[in-house]
């Protein structure tokens, strides 16, 4: 009490000075040294990654080289090559031309229009027709069509040699590979169309076929629901021919009679006709045979 008493008004007293300072346990530091080695090691994984993933990234682009230069990847291609037409506008072929690997390629894209097959003599004063082509084979040892065919839901052939087809049922086209399809019935039951012709492309795949001649090429495709004809500008093989095809980005295709010879025409917007091959009933230099067929697009 007498220190209490001791301390005047304008003094203070700590209590307790003078005495030692608690220190932090042992065991704390130990936690605290390893939280921290923890959060070291991990920053140097994350960097270390960090750093391998830089490098892939560097490695997969190309360097550049004098002779023999890299090419850069085509841009994505359009999901339509055609131009979108009017529904109400009269049925026309949309021409366009394009090169793929240094094959000049002419492509036929029907618009307003529905496809169907003719056996015979086609009618050039038909003006309801804007895209003629020969579709199937003709057997070279009795004149019949080279494998099965139906016209307006008759059937005409049945043979199976070839694995490609082509369908129309009630104006939905329907191009594919297969040994056997339900499509030939269907076509057979609604009035529909059938043929079928050498496989060039099943999902995108390039088909090989046994001919390994050269010509000019003509195919029907499907790519992501666009049918379109296709032909060449040039002799080419089956395989270069669909080799294109596949890189034109045709999920489906089939192949349509090729040659210079073989005729047909197209429509344009404005009317005017553009002819291919050859019109046997203008030359008479070839016989025509009786059951030369053609795939038909007429205006809807």
């Amino acid at each position: 009490m007498k220190e209490l008493k001791d301390i005047s008004d304008d003094q203070i007293r700590i209590i307790g000075e003078g005495r030692d300072k608690k220190s932090i346990p042992r065991n704390v530091w130990i936690i605290i040294i390893s939280i921290l080695g923890i959060a070291i090691i991990v920053a140097t994984i994350l960097l270390a990654a960090k750093h391998k993933e830089e490098k892939a990234v560097e490695l997969k682009q190309p360097e550049p080289a004098l002779f023999e230069p890299v090419e850069l990847p085509e841009p994505a291609r359009p999901q339509w090559i055609g131009k979108y037409a009017d529904s109400s506008a009269a049925g026309f072929t949309e021409i366009r031309d394009t090169l793929i690997n240094d094959i000049p390629i002419r492509i036929f894209i029907p618009h307003n229009a529905e496809m169907s097959l003719h056996i015979g003599r086609m009618d050039k004063r038909d003006t309801s027709v804007v895209f003629v082509a020969q579709a199937a084979d003709v057997r070279a040892d009795n004149g019949g069509i080279v494998g099965a065919f139906v016209l307006d839901g008759e059937p005409k052939a049945w043979g199976l040699s070839k694995k490609g087809f082509c369908a129309s049922i009630n104006g939905k086209v329907t191009i594919g590979v297969a040994d056997n399809t339900s499509l030939f019935e269907e076509a057979t039951v609604s009035g529909g169309y059938f043929f079928r012709q050498y496989p060039l492309v099943k999902d995108g795949q390039v088909i090989e076929n046994k001919p390994k001649g050269k010509s000019i090429r003509r195919a029907i495709c499907d790519r992501r629901g666009e049918i379109f004809m296709v032909e060449t500008g040039t002799i080419e093989s089956f395989h270069d021919f669909a080799q294109a095809l596949v890189d034109l980005g045709v999920n489906q295709a089939i192949y349509l009679v090729g040659g210079a010879s073989a005729y047909g025409w197209a429509v344009d917007e404005k009317g005017t006709i553009h002819e291919f091959g050859e019109d046997y009933y203008y030359t008479g230099r070839r016989k025509i045979p009786k059951n030369i067929s053609y795939i038909v697009w007429k205006k809807k």
